[in-house]
């Protein structure tokens, strides 16, 4: 069972795909395609407030960092991409960590940035909310990369 999260978050991602499966998916149908719009090699940067939190996922990598630990912790994830978007998912000292990044625009609610994604992570049974970027689709506004 100790996958049972990331399989609850691949479920999620995939939730497009449960629909009718005719050759003619009609109006307002989502038609099957695994999410690409952030590349394999890309690091995936993320950010959220109340609390705060951030860090970076990229080539099987992950760091977590909070106010009480701004370095962050560094450890090993699995990415995979579902039709709606990307999931990274590990252990993040012996807690769950399961991040899902979907496409739309996000504000972080205290800056006047725009960001790409939103992220939605549940770590150690909390969920919070968030933004992601990536270099190639950087936020945009103040100290815009």
């Amino acid at each position: 069972m100790k996958h049972s999260r990331f399989y609850l978050c691949l479920g999620a991602l995939a939730l497009g795909s449960c629909g009718d499966r005719g050759d003619d998916p009609g109006p307002g149908s989502l038609q099957e395609s695994t999410f690409t719009e952030i590349a394999e090699a890309e690091v995936v940067h993320y950010t959220g407030t109340e609390p705060f939190w951030g860090g970076a996922a990229g080539g099987g990598m992950a760091t977590y960092s909070t106010p009480e630990n701004p370095d962050g912790r560094e450890f090993p994830v699995q990415r995979f991409a579902g039709n709606n978007g990307l999931g990274i998912s590990g252990q993040l000292d012996g807690a769950g960590f399961d991040l899902t990044i979907t496409p739309g625009e996000c504000s972080d609610g205290m800056s006047d940035r725009s960001y790409p994604y939103t992220a939605t992570l549940l770590v150690g049974g909390e969920q919070r909310l968030g933004c992601a970027w990536t270099e190639s689709q950087p936020f945009s506004g103040p100290d815009t990369p």
